[in-house]
C-alpha cells in the first residue's frame, strides 16, 4: 500500500497503512467430503460468493470518525475471473487494514421462469461529495448508490475520486429473492449523530435478524446516511445477501472444529487474588451440590455427575434450583472451584446464514464472589451484593468459513459483552492463541488488563473490573468438550445443559440494606452519586440470584448482547 495516507512528509502514518496479519500463517484445514468448509467460494442458491480483503484505496479523509482521524475508502482488487464487485469498503484510519467484502457470480444454474442472479445497475445516484467538506482529506471522495433495475437491490455503494458517474459495469446488483433487510452496524466515520443540513454518517451493514437460523449475510460493504436531503438509509435501500440454500454445508465437521480450538483457543488469565475460580461441572456436582424443589426446600437431593436428576426442559419459573451443600467445610471448599477438573463446554453454530462460524467457549464457576466499586477515590467492599451460586461466562470465537480466518472474539462481560476484531486482540507469543483476562470475583471477560469501571467512568464511580496477567492461568483447548452443535446431528448434549432453571438460589437479602451499610462512609455529593449508578446496574452484578445455564440464554440462538 506504500504511502498510503501520507499528505506531506511530515505527516505520521496511520495505522490503516498497515496491513493487518495473524501472528502466525493459517494452518491446512482438515479437508471435509464435500469441500465446504474453508473452501474459498460459498453457494447462496444460485449466487457464488468468494471472500475479498486485497483493496485499492479510492479515496480517505483524515478527520472525524474514531480518533478524529478519518477514514479510507476501497475497491476490491484481485477479483476471480468470472466475479463482479457488489460494493466498495470502508474502514476508520484509526486500525491496520483489516476487512473484506464479498464479490459474486452467477453459478449458472438457471431455473424455469428465474432471471439471473446478478445485473448491471440502470444508473447511478450521488449520494454525496466532499468537495464542500472543511475537513483534511486525500482528494475529493464520491459516494455513488447503484439503481438496481425492477426486482434487483443494491447491497453496497460505489467511491470515485473524480465526479464522473462509473460505469454501469464497475458492479453488480442483486436478485431480490438472494437478498435480505439490514441495518446499521459499528460507526466507521461522522459524528454518530445528524445535526446539521449536508452532514454525513457512514456505517457498517449488518442483517437485521442475526442467529442460528437467520438466513442473512453480510457482505462486508458500508452505507451512506445524510441528513437533510431526504436520503437515509430507509430510502437508500441497501439490501444485504441471504442464503437460500440454508443447508450450511459449509460449516466445519468435527476434525475441523478440532484444528479451529487448537489454532485460536483462548488462554483465560486470573487474577492473583482470585478466591472463586472455575471448575467442571461434574465436580460441581460430585462435591456435593444440591438439587433444591419449591415446597421441598427441606429435602434436597443430591445431583448425578452426569446431570442425569435433574429436571429437563420446561422453563424457568423457580420450582427448582442449585446450590451449595449445607455442610460448611465443604461449602466453602466448592466455593473456591477446581483448576485440576477444569475443562471447557463448546458451543459450536452457523452465524450470519452460515457463512460464519461461532465457537462459543463457555466457562463454569461454582460460585461468583462480592462486587467491590470505586468511588472517587475511595475503594469500597460492597459485602454480599454480587454474590451468587452458579457463574456462566463466555468467549465466543467468530470464523470465516471462506478461509477458517479468525475475524473477532466477543468477551461476555455480566449481561452483556463486546466484540473485539482481531487487530485489537492480543495473542500468546507467535501464536494465533487468543489472550483473555477474568475479572476479580466477578468474572467478567476482558481483552487487556487493567481496571474497567462498570457505571461512570468519566466521574470515577463504578464497580471495580479489575485484571491481571498472573501465573494462574486456562488454556480453553487443553480439555474441552463440544456440548453442541445442532448443524452436525452427531452431537449428544449432555444432560446438564437442558436444565432450565438456576444454577444458584435467589438471595434472601436486601439490597437496599446493603446499600446503606456502604452509603454512610460516603461523602453527601458521593452518596447520591454511587446510588444512581447502582440502581442502573442489571441483576447480573448485583447478584440477586443464580444465573440459567448457557443453553438459557439469549445468545444459543442469536447474536450476542452489546
Amino acid at each position: 500500500m506504500g504511502n498510503l495516507l501520507s499528505l506531506g512528509r511530515k505527516r505520521k502514518a496511520l495505522p490503516i497503512a498497515t496491513k493487518f496479519n495473524l501472528p502466525s500463517p493459517l494452518p491446512s484445514w482438515p479437508q471435509s467430503d464435500n469441500g465446504g468448509f474453508a473452501s474459498g467460494g460459498i453457494n447462496l442458491g444460485g449466487l457464488e460468493v468468494h471472500q475479498i480483503s486485497t483493496f485499492t484505496k479510492v479515496w480517505a479523509i483524515l478527520e472525524g470518525g474514531p480518533n478524529n482521524i478519518g477514514a479510507t475508502f476501497f475497491e476490491p482488487s484481485l477479483i476471480p475471473d468470472g466475479y463482479f464487485m457488489l460494493g466498495c469498503y470502508s474502514q476508520p484510519n484509526n486500525q491496520p487494514l483489516f476487512g473484506w467484502v464479498l464479490v459474486g457470480k452467477d453459478d449458472g444454474s438457471i431455473e424455469p421462469t428465474s432471471k439471473a442472479k446478478l445485473s448491471l445497475p440502470m444508473d447511478y445516484t450521488l449520494v454525496w461529495s466532499s468537495e464542500n467538506s472543511k475537513l483534511k482529506q486525500d482528494g475529493n471522495g464520491y459516494i455513488w448508490l447503484p439503481v438496481p433495475p425492477q426486482g434487483y437491490r443494491a447491497v453496497g455503494h460505489v467511491v470515485t475520486s473524480s465526479l464522473e458517474k462509473p460505469p454501469l459495469d464497475k458492479i453488480r446488483c442483486v436478485h431480490s429473492d438472494l437478498t435480505d433487510s439490514c441495518e446499521h452496524g459499528a460507526l466507521i466515520w461522522g459524528r454518530g449523530k445528524l445535526d446539521l443540513l449536508g452532514e454525513i454518517n457512514v456505517y457498517g451493514l449488518r442483517p437485521t435478524g442475526r442467529g442460528t437460523r437467520a438466513l442473512g449475510v453480510s457482505v462486508g460493504t458500508f452505507i451512506a446516511e445524510i441528513n437533510g436531503t431526504g436520503t437515509s438509509s430507509s430510502t437508500l435501500s441497501l439490501s444485504c445477501l441471504k442464503n437460500r440454500d440454508s443447508n450450511f454445508s459449509y460449516m466445519p465437521n468435527l476434525s475441523q472444529i478440532e484444528a479451529l480450538v487448537q489454532a485460536y483457543s483462548p488462554l483465560i488469565y486470573f487474577h492473583p487474588n482470585e478466591p472463586y475460580l472455575p471448575s467442571s461441572v461434574s465436580w460441581f456436582f460430585n462435591n456435593g451440590a444440591l438439587l433444591y424443589k419449591k415446597s421441598d426446600e427441606s429435602n434436597p437431593v443430591s445431583i448425578d455427575p452426569t446431570g442425569s436428576n435433574l429436571p429437563q426442559g420446561g422453563s424457568n419459573d423457580g420450582t427448582y434450583w442449585l446450590d451449595l451443600p449445607v455442610d460448611k467445610g465443604s461449602k466453602e471448599k466448592v466455593k473456591k472451584g477446581d483448576l485440576q477438573s477444569l475443562g471447557s463446554y463448546l458451543h459450536v453454530k452457523p452465524m450470519l446464514g452460515g457463512t460464519f462460524t461461532d465457537i462459543a467457549i463457555w466457562v463454569f464457576y461454582p460460585f461468583n464472589g462480592p462486587s467491590r466499586a470505586k468511588v472517587k477515590f475511595i475503594n469500597i467492599k460492597l459485602g454480599r451484593i454480587g454474590e451468587h451460586v452458579g457463574d456462566w461466562e463466555h468467549l465466543t470465537l467468530r470464523i470465516s468459513n471462506f478461509n477458517g480466518e479468525l475475524q473477532s472474539v466477543y468477551f461476555s462481560q455480566h449481561s452483556k459483552g463486546i466484540w473485539v476484531n482481531s487487530p485489537d486482540l492480543e495473542f500468546q507469543g507467535g501464536n494465533n492463541k487468543v489472550v483473555g483476562y477474568a475479572s476479580l470475583n466477578g468474572h467478567a471477560f476482558y481483552p487487556k488488563p487493567g481496571l474497567v469501571l462498570q457505571g461512570n467512568a468519566s466521574l470515577n464511580i463504578g464497580i471495580r473490573n479489575d485484571t491481571v496477567n498472573s501465573k494462574i492461568v486456562m488454556d480453553t483447548g487443553e480439555r474441552y468438550v463440544v456440548v453442541s452443535a445442532e448443524y452436525l446431528g452427531t452431537i449428544v448434549e449432555p444432560l446438564w445443559l437442558n436444565y432450565a432453571r438456576e444454577w444458584g438460589p435467589k438471595i434472601d437479602y436486601e439490597i437496599a440494606d446493603e446499600l446503606k451499610k456502604i452509603e454512610r462512609f460516603l461523602p453527601g455529593k458521593l452518596k447520591s452519586a454511587f446510588k444512581r449508578i447502582v440502581d442502573d446496574l442489571p441483576n447480573e452484578v448485583l447478584g440477586q440470584e443464580g444465573p440459567t445455564g448457557p443453553k438459557m440464554k439469549r445468545s444459543w440462538s442469536e447474536d450476542e448482547a452489546v
